[in-house]
């Protein structure tokens, strides 16, 4: 659970990735704290980053996508079952998401 000032102070330095301003070093490590323990967190970083790489959504799919927060619409790193090993596909998801 996060306090409403920790929350407050996540979600600035969330908005500046999103918006593509400068964050510190120390502002990331202490987002990417929170975003490897809580999966709040965890979405909002990934939703700014998508909009830091995309900009803002242009058709119906892209807003659709982005609002239920379902990853790129065109997703190049798809896994393939015949090179891919399922076990290191997984293996850079958050700590949360790797206990369950």
């Amino acid at each position: 659970m996060l306090t409403p000032s920790t929350r407050l102070r996540l979600q600035d330095i969330i908005g500046r990735i999103a918006d593509s301003q400068p964050i510190s070093l120390n502002e990331r490590i202490y987002v990417q704290k929170f975003a490897d323990r809580d999966a709040s967190v965890w979405s909002w970083l990934r939703r700014a980053q998508r909009k830091q790489r995309r900009g803002e959504p242009d058709t119906d799919l892209e807003r659709f996508m982005a609002q239920m927060d379902l990853g790129e619409t065109s997703d190049t790193k798809a896994f393939d079952p015949s090179r891919d090993d399922l076990g290191d596909w997984f293996s850079g998801a958050p700590n949360w998401l790797r206990r369950s």
